[in-house]
């Protein structure tokens, strides 16, 4: 009876054990709500600078506002069908959103209403807007087009539209701002990073991206535009912001669409269709390496990131995609009651 005692309890042990081998988890699921939808996509989610509020494009679903400290839907906005690309301007109490009609539309922060819907651009949806701090101003930017880029340019304060700026390219992505005067805009099919001027959207100089470049960010603690690719070779990138000389180039999931930076725990994450999450660590400019991947869902291409604690917000809803035609696309259906909110806590 002792040595059955005795091989049990080893049993128990060795159950218990960690495996040999045994990763960080890096992230773990910490919580999935679901939200009733008709049977329409989504696109770019964003934080609220500050808060527990995260904006939701819906399309036709509208732009739903949830709290991610208490899990629960807040309102979605009226008459906000077609949203796609919010962006949040707290000092201005203003969110402005890009529409798939070619709208933009103006929300106050305080009450959730719109109180403006401008018409901008008839060939097509805007994509997203972002903000330039030393302009003051929004530049709202048009999808995908067969050969040329409209950039809408607004008055941040009073949504006013100035100018509009157009650049022969058919897929430009949000730019990013070093704050002092530059943005550095990608051109997705061209390959290439614009460096504009950030009042006149001049282009001061052009780098090669090293492959189909859709995420751009200015880290102004290391001067590195970080940035991430998708295409035949999906892949993490940083690039010197001064002479776009390339760093680094790591290789990523498939289908990213959301890209985010911890700068407490020194990592870049990337979020991709293909149903992972790319977790790259940083150590000072010039070093990056890979951590790890974590599993999502497939679909899961959209992230954003709570920079008061690092967790991680992804959406996805449940869908049906036919087989290849002869070009190699793909048609997908998305499924009734299916969207989900899921969210992602480091460890």
């Amino acid at each position: 009876m002792k040595l059955q005692s005795l091989l049990f309890s080893a049993i128990g042990v060795a159950a218990v054990a960690a495996p040999a081998g045994a990763v960080d988890l890096l992230y773990t699921l910490e919580n999935s709500v679901s939200l009733p939808n008709i049977v329409t996509g989504y696109d770019y989610i964003k934080m609220q600078p500050g808060t527990s509020r995260l904006f939701i494009a819906r399309d036709q679903d509208g732009l739903t506002v949830f709290d991610v400290d208490t899990q629960k839907v807040i309102t979605t906005v009226e008459n906000s069908q077609g949203a796609n690309g919010p962006l949040l301007l707290p000092e201005y109490n203003r969110g402005y959103i890009a529409n798939t009609d070619g709208s933009l539309s103006t929300v106050d922060l305080k009450t959730l209403k719109q109180t403006a819907r401008l018409a901008l651009d008839k060939n097509g949806g805007l994509n997203s807007a972002i903000y330039d701090p030393v302009t003051k101003q929004v530049h709202a930017i048009v999808g995908t087009r067969p050969k040329e880029s409209n950039w809408y340019t607004l008055d941040a304060a009073t949504g006013k539209l100035l100018k509009t700026t157009t650049f022969p390219f058919a897929k430009m992505d949000d730019p990013a701002t070093d704050g002092k005067g530059r943005l550095f805009a990608p051109a997705r099919r061209d390959k290439i990073i614009l460096t504009l001027d950030s009042k006149t959207l001049k282009e001061t100089a052009r780098w090669d991206a090293p492959c189909n470049v859709s995420k751009v960010r200015f880290q102004a603690r290391t001067n590195r535009i970080l940035g991430a690719c998708g295409g035949d070779t999906p892949s993490f990138f940083a690039l010197d912001a001064t002479s776009g000389k390339l760093i680094a180039k790591l290789p990523i999931g498939k289908g990213i669409d959301g890209f985010g930076i911890d700068e407490k725990r020194n990592r870049i994450v990337a979020s991709n269709h293909d149903g992972t999450l790319t977790v790259i660590g940083q150590e000072g400019a010039d070093t990056f390496k890979l951590l790890g991947s974590v599993s999502s869902q497939l679909g899961a291409r959209m992230m954003t990131m709570d920079e008061r604690n690092g967790r991680m917000y992804l959406i996805n809803v449940a869908f049906t995609e036919t087989a290849p035609n002869a070009e190699g696309k793909v048609q997908s259906s998305y499924h009734p009651n299916t969207f989900v909110i899921l969210t992602y806590k480091p460890i």
